[in-house]
This record gives structure tokens, sequence and C-alpha cells, in this order.
């Protein structure tokens, strides 16, 4: 019941949150959603236009497309915890700015600490560069591999399944084959961990 409690209050602060100019363009604020007690949790960059309809995220077709890769994995979305970098819709769908992820750092890393996953994946370049920092190689030389977060968390950087729609090919090498295989990597680890 804490944690429900403690969760409810991450998700009132965010709804009430206005520290970036996000918070005035917004129709929804879209927290996240998922198992509490997961083991996984993706972040992403940022709602969509039906994500700031819905209040929901990864709804629209880029999150339909996760939703798919998931399940190929045997992941079922319900069994984790989804959730974006910044809370509210960049305007025409941007990529946030530094301030804004920044004023927004505070609600992501609540959600981290009290979901307290051990592995997380992130969603795209924005994602991996906001967790892991500026200086690191790009999604398409990186993603696939494991990094060491923090409080014992590994962390791999994925493809953005937006990427994945303008690159639908799922020959081998193709980003799509290359994020289906990355999936299996995560629900490996995870399998692995909670036979530990």
């Amino acid at each position: 019941m804490q944690l429900e409690k403690q969760y409810a209050d991450i998700i009132e602060d965010i709804s009430k949150c206005h520290e970036c100019r996000l918070g005035d363009t917004r129709k929804k604020t879209v927290p996240g959603e998922g198992n509490l007690k997961t083991a996984i949790m993706f972040v992403g960059e940022g709602p969509g236009a039906d994500e700031d309809e819905q209040g929901r995220p990864f709804v629209g077709r880029a999150g339909r497309l996760l939703t798919k890769i998931l399940a190929n994995a045997g992941i079922n979305r319900e069994e984790v915890y989804i959730t974006n970098v910044v809370k509210c819709r960049p305007p025409e769908n941007r990529v946030p700015k530094s301030d804004e992820a920044q004023a927004c750092k505070v609600h992501l890393f609540r959600q981290i600490a009290l979901i307290k996953p051990k592995f997380i994946g992130a969603i795209g370049n924005t994602a991996t560069k906001f967790l892991l920092g500026n200086k690191i190689d790009t999604i398409t030389r990186i993603r696939g591999n494991w990094f060491d977060f923090e409080d014992g968390i590994k962390l791999m950087p994925l493809f953005h399944p937006s990427y994945l729609l303008r690159n639908p090919s799922e020959e081998p090498g193709s980003p799509k084959y290359h994020m289906n295989c990355d999936i299996k990597k995560i629900k490996a680890a995870c399998e692995e961990f909670s036979t530990r």
C-alpha cells in the first residue's frame, strides 16, 4: 500500500508541474504506466500527439510497434514500466530541450528510485544521452550493449520505434532485427536475474 501511495504522490506532482514551458502547452501529463514491482523499465524521449491526448506513454504508431516487439520477446507490456524523460509533449514532437529534460529529471528519478528496476531500456538517442551523458557514442554503435547506470541498475540503449517505422525491413542486420534481438537480451537478463 505504501508503494501505491508514494506512486500516487509522484503522479500528482507531475500533474501539477509547470517547471518548464512544456507545462503550458500540454493537454495531459504522461507520467508513465505499468508494473511498479517490475525488474524492467523502459524510458523514452517524450510524449507525442496520441500520448498527449490519452495521458499514456507509447500509444501511437511507435508505441504499438514497441508493444508488438515486446510481445515477440515474450514480454507483456503490463509486466514492465514505461515512461519518458519528459512527461509533457514537446510542441510538434520536437526533441526536448536540455532545460526541459533537466526540469523533469526529478520526476523520472523519483520513479526509478521507487520502482527500483534491475534493467532499464533507454529508447532512442535522447533518452540514452540523458541517462548516460552526452559523451556517449551514437545509438547505432552502442545499442544492445549493457552499461552500468546507478544503484546496480544495468542500462541498454535501444533504437526508438519511430526509427524502426522508417526502416521497416526485418532482414538480419536491419535496425528492426537488432531491436528484436536487444529486447530478447533484456528478457533473458531478467530471467537469469530472477533465478539467482
